[in-house]
């Protein structure tokens, strides 16, 4: 089955903000619901995963069209946007690493 078929299958048969995983990793397919103005649509979801294979943030960055996407890419490769993250975890406090199952604890 074409990828184009795979994806009206699911267009027309799955449920408003059902997500379905692709074979590229923190890449999925949301199905968006139909408003007023528009049908329900498709939407591609990206979260890249951590190491433990999680994803990174809670909502990912959706994209709908190839324009988005040109766009996303010009900013993600700026050299400006790569000196503006340097600069921001210069003044940034480091995080501290806390064991898996531990809370941090307000002491009073």
């Amino acid at each position: 089955m074409k990828i184009s078929e795979n994806l009206r299958s699911f267009l027309e048969g799955a449920e408003d903000w059902e997500r379905k995983q692709t074979s590229l990793p923190g890449v999925s397919i949301i199905r968006l619901p139909s408003t007023k103005t528009r049908p329900a649509s498709l939407a591609i979801e990206i979260n890249p995963l951590d190491p433990n294979g999680r994803p990174m943030k809670k909502k990912g960055i959706m994209i709908m069209s190839r324009e988005e996407v040109k766009a996303f890419c010009e900013i993600f490769t700026s050299e400006k946007l790569l000196a503006l993250i340097d600069a921001m975890e210069s003044v940034m406090p480091e995080k501290k690493l806390q064991k898996k199952g531990q809370t941090e604890v307000l002491e009073l």
